[in-house]
This record gives C-alpha cells, structure tokens and sequence, in this order.
C-alpha cells in the first residue's frame, strides 16, 4: 500500500519509527516531513500537504502525528475529501476505517507509544469500508454539506 505520513517536532520520533516498519513491512511510504526534528515547527506545514496527497489519491492511506494528534486532526480535516480521525485505540482504528471511511489517522506522539501506534496503524491499514447502505447515507451527508461549504 502506499502510504503518506507526516508529523511536526512532537510527532518526529514516532513518525521515524512508524516510517521505517511500514517500509520494512513492504508498504511504499511517503514521507511529508518534518525532515528533521525543530522544536519551532508547525503541523499544519506536514499534515496539509499529506491530506492534499490523500485528496488527490498520491498516497491510499495518510497517518499524522503531532504531540497530541489533536491538531494534526484539526488540520487534515480541512481538506476536502479527508476524514481523519484522533485513534488511539484499535477497536477506533477498524471502526472508522469500516464505518466512516476514515483515510488518515491522526497519533500523538506524546500520548501512545511505539507498540501500541503500530498496532492501531496495522489495524487501520488492514481495514476496509464497509459500504453498508446506513454508512453510505451518512458519508453523502457529510459530503454534501462540505461541497455546499466550499461552493461559497
């Protein structure tokens, strides 16, 4: 699978070890920076274009990090055709994946650590969309207002 991923300063160490087993598993990652940690960065400058990359269908898949996640969440989501969610936990990770069609997973990095972020990230990466027609209606709602919002 090629995936994006993308992280600021409080996201870095993580997003290196992440990058690194995901290459090793065979996935093709892309990787949105930070290139190198510096305490003055910014998420939106990593997170944005990695959710513009899984808008556009350059990557399958994107998964940001910042410290908390919260951020990286706020921001991905402003793109359109990104659903991205805050997951720090596996039953989240396949849910949002199945039901809402989730295609980037926002992690803090000062929150989880190594282990348990691959696991959800192996959970999320091995989940599909359901298409189940009560998932279908919900997502075209979504989609509706955020063209209706960017028709403006």
């Amino acid at each position: 699978m090629r995936i994006g991923i993308a992280c600021d300063h409080g996201g870095f160490n993580l997003k290196r070890e992440i990058a690194s087993r995901l290459r090793k598993s065979g996935h093709d990652v892309v990787d949105f920076g930070a290139a190198e940690l510096d305490d003055s960065d910014d998420y939106p400058d990593y997170v944005i274009p990695l959710a513009k990359g899984v808008s556009a269908k350059e990557v399958e898949r994107g998964i940001a990090i910042c410290g908390s996640g919260v951020g990286a969440s706020v921001a991905v989501n402003k793109i359109r055709g990104v659903r991205g969610a805050l997951i720090h936990d596996s039953f989240s990770a396949h849910q949002g994946v199945e039901d809402d069609d989730v295609n980037v997973i926002c992690l803090g990095g000062r929150v989880i650590g190594n282990e348990l972020a691959w696991e959800i990230i192996g959970t999320f990466l091995n989940a599909s969309f359901s298409g189940a027609e009560r998932h279908r209606r919900r997502l075209a709602k979504v989609t509706a207002y955020e063209d209706k919002e960017n028709a403006r």
